[in-house]
């Protein structure tokens, strides 16, 4: 494992913790030239269903999107780091347990604002508004209205 900090090739692993659902191993690790530590995490390789976005394109799945689309709708709220995690973690396992080679971002979408619904009704509003493209302030009242129930 190469140090991200200075590049040296040779680290030393100092620590292993095995995730508390044992999804994943954490690993600190330290630089054996800068003696900075890091952690590092392995999970397995996995084959995700490919995205069909709305124009027909199809892409591979991005976790890091996923992760950057859910953290926009939390900017400045109180969700933990751990909580979107785990999140992300249920909606990867729903991709995988479907067992579709092929899955429109729609559905995608449709997984992240019910996990939003879950985690922050601020954030749920949030996304739900842009990913729903409303085109007047009675569907946003509706959407509003929906979330107070």
């Amino acid at each position: 494992m190469k140090c991200p900090f200075c590049s040296h090739s040779e680290t030393q692993v100092v620590e292993t913790r095995v995730s508390e659902d044992g999804d994943f191993i954490r690993r600190r690790r330290q630089c054996g030239a800068c003696e900075k530590r890091f952690t590092t995490y392995e999970r397995p390789d996995v084959n995700f269903p490919t995205v069909v976005k709305k124009d027909g394109r199809r892409i591979e799945f991005d976790r890091g999107k996923l992760r950057a689309s859910i953290n926009l709708a939390l900017r400045k709220r109180p969700v933990s780091t751990e909580q979107v995690d785990s999140a992300i973690e249920r909606m990867e396992e729903k991709l995988l347990n479907l067992g579709l080679r092929e899955i429109p971002s729609a559905r995608i979408g449709e997984l992240v604002m019910r996990e939003l619904k879950k985690l922050d009704k601020v954030a749920y509003v949030r996304f739900a508004s842009v990913y729903r493209s409303f085109e007047d302030i009675d569907e946003f009242k509706t959407l509003v209205d929906e979330v107070r129930r």
